[in-house]
């Protein structure tokens, strides 16, 4: 059982200890993987991509690059991961973060204390290779480091994969922060409003994710604005009123921060200069999160995708009627299950001539769908044209017949939908309907089919990444 370490980095001082322990620990230095976080694919979900996808190994191991591994770290590791079955997807190594003995945590060190408890947290989190490729790995529309974990936890849990708490444990201190921290962290409102766009109401609960005191924030500063406004049009009783709210919700805050702090004057000075400024900032990155977040969905994914069947999820048979030499072209069963994962509906579409050309009767063709989707798991609609080219229906491709019937059955707009294909007259049938169109080439593909395609993938994959926003 083979694995490589990956670590997302924007060179912290902390990254050299953390090398030079796993090299101690004996883990071999051609094993680890060191990925800078920065360019044009910034982030340390499209960092995490770029190391797992370049790995061959059976599990990828994730640091991040400011914790110490445990001195009996490898070998309990190498535990957890023999102990996996076959459905666990990752195992979760155990966080500690030292505080200090003789004071209570400031409300940054509390911050940082609660990944002792985080689920699914990638500062150390062991996940089966196969698993990550069959969902696509994490998001990368998560530009920080906040939310990513969960979202890729969730979509594994979706698809029907396990993960587990493990044995092993790293260190985790409390690294520096300036006073206006506290306030800064307000911006992961707008990763929970991605979470929420992708996976509904509750996924906090499913996620074992904290989330803040989001409405009591809206209302405090729906208060400071009301007030605000209420003055300016001279209205003293409105202004005073809610003037009061804003400071009453505003010391409840700030109560609960220096509660169970050191209560120095430093803290003290700190929570109550940061609290006025945490209600505004939150209220702001989580309206502006729900904006983008709707966006983002619909603009970069298909709301569904349509699958051409023989050269695109089966092997080529040509009119084959015999379930028996039904053969999945590589990857396709985790390619459904990636779109499952991802809540995009599927359907098939495919050519089917043989019928009317009398070679294949209906009830052949059935059995081989059947048979096909017993070893891809659930495909949505299965439509056919049975029609020889002659006989001047509307549904052979490259007419937008099939794509027509496939979107109004999943119940999404034709222009919402994508269709995956090996040869033109895929991509020409999406194009007539008004969908996205996506050549993945085979042997039989003409050059000129290459070259006349707006978008070509080099295998189903790749095709997947490309249609659900996830880089290479």
């Amino acid at each position: 059982m083979s694995f490589d370490v990956v670590i997302p980095t924007i060179r912290r001082p902390s990254l050299g200890p953390l090398l030079a322990r796993l090299v101690e620990l004996g883990v071999p230095a051609e094993r680890i993987r060191v990925v800078q976080d920065g360019g044009p694919q910034r982030g340390p979900a499209a960092a995490r991509n770029r190391g797992w996808r370049a790995s061959a190994a059976d599990w990828v191991v994730f640091l991040d690059d400011d914790v110490l591994p445990e001195h009996d770290w490898l070998v309990q590791l190498e535990a957890d991961l023999a102990a996996a079955d076959d459905d666990v997807a990752g195992v979760q190594g155990r966080i500690r973060v030292p505080l200090a003995a003789d004071r209570r945590p400031t409300d940054w060190e509390r911050n940082v204390h609660g990944l002792e408890t985080a689920r699914w947290a990638t500062a150390d989190m062991a996940y089966r290779r196969t698993a990550l490729a069959r969902v696509g790995g994490f998001d990368e529309r998560f530009a920080r480091a906040f939310r990513e974990d969960a979202d890729l936890g969730l979509r594994l849990v979706n698809a029907g994969w396990r993960l587990v708490q493990g044995n092993r444990t790293v260190i985790h201190p409390v690294g520096p922060a300036d006073r206006w921290e506290s306030v800064r962290r307000e911006r992961g409102n707008a990763d929970d409003a991605l979470m929420l766009a992708k996976h509904g109401r509750g996924w906090h609960k499913l996620a074992g994710a904290r989330i803040s005191r989001r409405w009591l924030h809206l209302g405090v500063t729906a208060a400071a604005v009301t007030a605000l406004l209420a003055a300016a049009l001279g209205r003293r009783r409105a202004a005073l009123g809610l003037g009061a709210a804003w400071l009453a919700g505003t010391g409840e805050l700030a109560g609960n921060r220096i509660a169970p702090g050191p209560r120095d004057r430093r803290e003290v000075a700190t929570v109550f200069a940061t609290t006025v400024f945490i209600p505004p900032a939150a209220s702001y990155h989580w309206l502006a999160g729900i904006v983008r977040a709707r966006g983002l969905l619909r603009d970069s994914r298909p709301e569904a995708v349509l699958l051409d069947r023989d050269g695109t999820l089966l092997v080529d048979v040509p009119y084959n009627g015999d379930p028996t030499r039904v053969e999945l072209v590589p990857g396709a069963r985790e390619a459904l299950a990636r779109l499952r994962a991802a809540g995009i509906r599927t359907a098939v579409v495919s050519n089917q001539s043989g019928i009317g050309r009398g070679l294949v009767p209906p009830e052949a063709v059935a059995a081989v769908n059947r048979r096909a989707e017993e070893l891809l798991g659930p495909a949505g609609p299965w439509l056919v044209c049975p029609h020889a080219p002659d006989e001047g229906c509307d549904c052979r491709k490259p007419l937008p017949g099939l794509v027509y019937r496939a979107a109004k059955m999943l119940g999404v707009p034709p222009e919402r939908c994508a269709l995956v294909g090996d040869v033109g007259a895929d991509v020409e049938a999406a194009a007539a309907a008004g969908a996205r169109g996506v050549l993945v080439p085979t042997a039989k593909t003409r050059p000129e089919e290459v070259a006349a395609s707006p978008e070509v993938a080099p295998d189903l994959e790749a095709a997947i990444d490309l249609l659900i926003g996830v880089s290479r």
